[in-house]
């Protein structure tokens, strides 16, 4: 296939350059992993056609949620709904040649979503991000991630972790496709509140900042239509160009996050293989998640959780006021 201006700078500093050839070589590396996260998956693609961070000045991107009509015949395309009822061709990567194909038109970070093409509307992942808030870190992170699998394992779900090319975790489930997005995104709803309770000094699932304080998020909207993860060995668009990576929950407690980069994850998958190789074998049920979110409603009166601001109002939801905003 044909590639173009593979010596275009994506990340620079000084004589530090990460060209697009660099980018296309990285996911050539890795694809084989890569594709056991996407393949078959509506995906988005979040492009930086002018590069990502140079001399310190980060140049503009986009999340391309529609594919391009330019895009050859063999890129493979899946038909997704969106929160407003309207409908979008996207991505669909199934092999070696769209994962180069995407990475050639600027794509700097694959967006998968819980779902496959051939039931769209039916996740087939449980999607949990462990976001550190300010005055907290990785380390609070590995705690939080730790808690919850012993949650997750206890609701009979299997879970895998990954760094998120920052300073939070990924935990993702493989489920069973049964259940609809706004189920999932209340099995995600009770499970961060229970872990909530078990660490209050260390989780929130508040959703407006202001609320949070020095505590790691549990972003339950994750899991909302529309609402899609950095896959596992994307590149991340900040300094230095880092990787989502896939870890073992044995080696979680000694992982530095920044040592996951372009220049040194090709040779950990060749020599200690992909920890997420297995992730999907062994679907499991929500229905241990779902009884403690009905639970949560029946007995301690707890209610819908707020939406993403662009989605429709939603039945139930709360006003999308931030709470120093209300009128007395």
């Amino acid at each position: 296939m044909r590639v173009s201006s593979l010596d275009r700078p994506m990340w620079a500093a000084g004589a530090d350059v990460i060209t697009k050839g660099d980018v296309i070589g990285y996911y050539r590396s890795v694809a084989p992993a890569l594709l056991r996260q996407v393949r078959g998956r509506p995906t988005t693609m979040q492009r930086f056609p002018d590069g990502v961070l140079i001399d310190g000045r980060a140049l503009d991107s986009f999340y391309n949620k529609h594919l391009p009509k330019s895009a050859p015949d063999y890129i493979d395309s899946a038909t997704v709904t969106f929160p407003s009822g309207r409908t979008g061709v996207q991505l669909c990567p199934a092999n070696e040649a769209s994962i180069v194909w995407a990475a050639n038109q600027g794509c700097v970070t694959f967006h998968p979503w819980p779902v496959h093409a051939d039931r769209p509307d039916d996740p087939d992942e449980l999607r949990l991000d462990l976001d550190p808030q300010p005055g907290t870190g990785f380390p609070e992170a590995v705690i939080v991630a730790q808690a919850l699998r012993q949650l997750l394992q206890e609701v009979g779900l299997d879970p895998y972790v990954k760094t998120s090319g920052g300073r939070g975790l990924h935990v993702f489930c493989s489920i069973e496709p049964r259940w609809e997005f706004l189920d999932v995104r209340h099995a995600a709803i009770a499970l961060g509140r229970e872990l909530e309770r078990r660490l209050p000094e260390l989780v929130t699932t508040a959703w407006w900042k202001e609320e949070r304080g020095a505590r790691v998020f549990v972003d339950y909207n994750q899991m909302a239509r529309d609402r899609t993860m950095a896959s596992a060995w994307s590149l991340r668009p900040r300094t230095g160009a880092p990787v989502s990576t896939p870890v073992t929950w044995a080696e979680l407690p000694d992982v530095d996050p920044g040592e996951f980069t372009i220049a040194t994850v090709p040779h950990r998958l060749s020599t200690l293989g992909d920890p997420w190789e297995c992730l999907g074998r062994s679907p499991g049920r929500l229905d241990s998640a779902l009884a403690m979110w009905q639970a949560d409603v029946d007995e301690r009166g707890l209610r819908e959780m707020p939406f993403p601001p662009d989605y429709p109002k939603m039945p139930g939801e709360p006003p999308r006021v931030q709470p120093s905003r209300k009128r007395v």
